[in-house]
């Protein structure tokens, strides 16, 4: 189809019908799969289709603001371009593209370290506001190495995803026989990130300037070491149920992780969001960033940076047209008390925010 992506794409379900349309079985059964049962991949889904919302009326919402703050730089959405590895499996150019596409519509990109064209072909690619994800698969000194070379090109935080001390069964790649590139990379090393300790989060803060984030807390009482060792930013993420297995939803466990962190660090937060209104709801229960991990690499599959770029697009509706609803004007607006425990309407997996599909 050769007509503009805002004739093509409507609706971010035919963004994702079309990535499915184009991506060959191995790169699609990886973009949506997740760990063993995929259980936990559901209870992300689950968690957020439990919640509804409690919207007040007869306010005057003719403007909604929908724009945040990215370490105090202006954003146009309250999302970030989560890190995802091997982009370049999803979309020619991989990491560059995607950040193009962040850089056109106004958002930040998160650069995983096993996604290539690699951090300084990424960084040079666009100027936009960028953080940088760490896999340790090196000593202290390799790890020196990425921070000073993220500073040097324009990364402004940094990044420690601590969830994968040993890497899961995603039956997905094993049964379509799905052999990733970038694994053979990410395999070197891998001993290195099975030890890693809060010794090195104090390390790492003792010798470097840069914002820190720890990508990967669960609990509150990971969540609470966090704050104590100065962490920037507690990023609450399964992975996208990835690698534990039988976890707790993203968003099941956000309350309580805002309410231990307080004012004492930011909470961003990741893990089944698809929708405006998924992001609607992380926000109001404490989020200040929301990773969009899938749903970037479903963009990028069904039409590359015009793809993710129009994904934005309609993303960035939906978010106006629940503010509005919901009866506020920014998101500043946003509290627990615009949203209601409910029960699910379908059983949850990966697409269940798309019923059309």
């Amino acid at each position: 189809m050769n007509a503009p992506v805002e004739q093509q794409f409507l609706t971010l379900q035919e963004i994702v019908a079309a990535a499915k349309s184009n991506l060959p079985p191995g790169p699609w059964s990886y973009l949506i799969g997740g760990a063993e049962t995929e259980t936990t991949v559901k209870r992300n889904r689950h968690a957020l289709d439990c919640i509804a919302f409690r919207p007040r009326v007869l306010r005057d919402v003719s403007r909604v603001d929908c724009s945040a703050t990215f370490f105090g730089k202006p954003i146009r959405l309250p999302v970030m371009l989560a890190p995802i590895g091997g982009l370049e499996s999803i979309v020619e150019g991989g990491a560059a593209t995607a950040a193009r596409a962040a850089a056109q519509f106004g958002v930040p990109q998160m650069l995983s370290s096993v996604c290539q064209p690699g951090l300084e072909q990424t960084a040079a690619a666009a100027q936009t506001i960028r953080s940088f994800q760490l896999y340790v698969r090196g000593d202290d000194a390799w790890v020196d190495d990425f921070v000073r070379r993220a500073k040097d090109n324009g990364f402004t935080s940094f990044c420690l995803t601590v969830d994968v001390a040993s890497y899961s069964r995603r039956e997905r790649d094993l049964v379509g026989r799905f052999v990733k590139p970038w694994r053979a990379r990410a395999l070197e090393g891998a001993a290195f990130q099975a030890a890693l300790s809060w010794d090195q989060v104090k390390r790492f803060k003792d010798k470097h300037d840069l914002p820190l984030i720890i990508k990967g807390i669960a609990t509150v009482e990971d969540a609470r070491l966090a704050v104590q060792h100065g962490v920037q930013v507690v990023y609450v993420s399964n992975h996208g149920g990835r690698q534990l297995d039988h976890g707790l939803g993203s968003t099941a466990v956000l309350p309580e992780i805002v309410r231990e962190v307080g004012k004492k660090a930011e909470v961003w937060v990741d893990g089944g969001y698809m929708r405006g209104s998924d992001v609607v709801k992380a926000i109001a229960l404490g989020a200040k960033t929301v990773g969009i991990g899938r749903l970037t690499g479903l963009a990028l599959g069904a039409a590359g940076a015009p793809g993710l770029v129009r994904a934005l697009e309609l993303l960035e509706e939906e978010i106006r047209i629940c503010l509005a609803l919901l009866g506020v004007t920014s998101l500043a607006e946003l509290t627990p008390q615009h949203l209601a425990a409910a029960p699910a309407v379908s059983v949850a997996d990966t697409f269940s925010a798309f019923p059309l599909l």
